[in-house]
């Protein structure tokens, strides 16, 4: 098969079942899901896992000689020796899932060559799928989308961790507009993609999981996602950490790098 039939064949198996993956986190929504506390006080749903087996079994059984990285299964580091891995997250945002809010998804990449070729954040209650595949562009339920410039006289409008977003808005001299917060670091970030905010931040302790899908998104949408150096970010490699990371259109990325270094300079000094 031609490498541009196997990514849309991909995109199309991938987007089939996050959106029956959101069939099922529904039927645990809102409805008080038995959780439990992983290592570092991370809560993990019933949902989560229900939904990490469907695709497991699903992706894999269509896929076998994919590899596997999901964040409800114990890694195996196997899967860097297969030309392409699902990397998964069963539900981005748990703990906002939990507590009934909005701005959550299941998240599902396909990377190759330890960057992703195909994406999709599925939100069931925001009724949004997201895609993106390599050089096709991104889109929202089948329209394509594109980041916006923000206008260097306008508030810079920023989500991300709490703590975060107010530490950036009080270090920096530009105005500031931070929004309500997000429980979902790849939706964060596919609100860049949207062009609904002008920044997204992370702290330095996302997993490929967090990332995969929407880095494609943003992309694709004409934005920019990397590290403090401003680096691409590399998938499937043994460490799944990443660093401090920052997300924003990409006309004006090299500028919001600055502002955030910055910022992080003042914090630690």
């Amino acid at each position: 098969m031609p490498e541009a039939d196997t990514h849309d064949a991909d995109l199309k198996l991938i987007t089939e079942l996050a959106r029956e993956s959101g069939e099922i986190a529904m039927k645990y929504f809102g409805k008080s899901p038995e959780v439990w506390m992983k290592e570092g006080e991370s809560p993990v749903s019933e949902a989560d896992y229900a939904i990490d087996t469907f695709l497991k079994e699903k992706l894999l059984e269509a896929r076998p000689d994919y590899g596997w990285l999901s964040e409800e299964t114990e890694d195996n580091l196997d899967r860097i020796k297969t030309q392409r891995t699902f990397v998964v997250d069963p539900i981005d945002g748990t703990r906002g899932f939990i507590n009934g809010m909005k701005r959550w998804c299941i998240s599902i990449a396909v990377v190759e060559d330890n960057r992703p070729i195909s994406g999709v954040l599925e939100c069931p209650v925001m009724q949004e799928t997201i895609t993106a595949s390599t050089k096709n562009g991104a889109n929202v339920n089948g329209k394509s989308i594109q980041s916006k410039v923000c206008a260097a006289t306008s508030k810079i409008k920023i989500a991300g961790p709490r703590s975060v977003g107010r530490e950036f808005a009080e270090l920096i001299e530009q105005e500031v507009d931070i929004v309500p917060f997000v429980p979902s670091l790849a939706y964060r970030l596919a609100m860049i993609a949207m062009g609904q905010i002008d920044l997204s931040l992370a702290r330095g302790s996302a997993k490929d999981w967090d990332l995969a899908a929407a880095d494609l998104i943003v992309q694709e949408a004409g934005a920019k996602l990397t590290n403090l150096q401003g680096e691409q970010l590399a998938y499937n490699c043994r460490d799944i950490r990443h660093s401090t990371l920052v997300a924003s259109n990409g006309v004006r990325h090299d500028e919001m790098l600055d502002l955030a270094r910055n910022a992080i300079d003042k914090r630690q000094k």
